[in-house]
């Protein structure tokens, strides 16, 4: 059991999923299954074992931050209505935040790179959160793009180097995996709301970020990456859930897809093909 639960795919993948579709199971009524992206993402943490308080790596205060964000979602899905300021002001914040995640990298480049590398980063967390959010009250759309956006980041930070930022993606992936499943299984939508976009958006955009810090990701990735919701938007068949997934998720494959392509000649100079 214990060589089973020492597998990367299980402890990124498979062990996060089935925790997550038991959560989405036991909370969809209650509206709550957005806390499916932290049930998968505290699982893949626990089996890896790379969390430690207080943080004192990049790594670890990036998954404090994640794992801390699905609180701030349940507040705004009940005490607010998030208007059109809502998301962009979300997205600045978790942006500021990413700085202070890196900060111990970026100080050690020359000015012009820090702020360079500062800049991108920042933008790129905030323009996933914000975008991620901006698809809270389309739960498919909301649940493919997480799916994808995870998976994809994951798929290009292992290809980079960087296993276990590429787990915890993943496990992200898996979550959202999970929170589609059960839409496709019932038939009808759930709520996704703050508590699932800005749970996914902020993991997404934090780990992708630390992948760009912490290991040769090239920056073009994850700018293709970012493209993954915009993917999401396009139109949906007028079919079933079923269908409406799948459509939903072959967009943002698609995307996803390109970026891993983008990587692997990261993977061919490493090995010298």
């Amino acid at each position: 059991m214990q060589d089973l639960l020492n597998n990367p795919a299980v402890q990124g993948g498979l062990a996060p999923f089935a925790v997550a579709l038991v959560v989405v199971f036991a909370l969809f009524s209650v509206r709550l299954a957005g806390l499916a992206i932290v049930a998968a993402l505290g699982t893949a943490v626990y089996l890896i074992g790379g969390f430690a308080f207080p943080p004192a790596s990049a790594q670890q205060k990036i998954l404090l931050i994640a794992l801390a964000a699905p609180a701030l979602g349940i507040i705004v899905d009940l005490a607010f209505k998030p208007t059109r300021v809502a998301g962009p002001l979300l997205g600045l914040i978790f942006g500021l935040l990413v700085i202070w995640v890196g900060w111990n990298v970026l100080k050690q480049k020359e000015m012009a790179a820090m702020l360079a590398a500062g800049a991108g980063v920042a933008a790129l967390v905030a323009w996933l959160v914000g975008a991620c959010f901006a698809l809270r009250d389309d739960p498919v759309r909301a649940g493919a793009a997480a799916l994808t956006l995870g998976l994809g980041i994951g798929i290009s930070a292992v290809l980079s180097a960087s296993g276990s930022y590429g787990q915890y993606a993943a496990s992200v992936g898996a979550g959202a995996g999970a929170f589609l499943l059960v839409q496709m299984l019932l038939g009808r939508t759930i709520q996704a709301g703050a508590t699932f976009a800005l749970s996914a958006g902020a993991a997404c955009g934090l780990l992708a970020a630390g992948a760009l810090l912490g290991s040769p990701l090239p920056w073009y990735v994850a700018a293709v990456l970012a493209l993954v919701p915009v993917a999401t938007l396009l139109p949906l068949p007028r079919g079933g859930i079923w269908l409406q997934a799948i459509v939903a998720s072959a967009y943002g494959g698609i995307v996803s897809l390109a970026a891993c392509l983008l990587a692997w000649p990261e993977v061919q100079q490493r090995l010298g093909l």
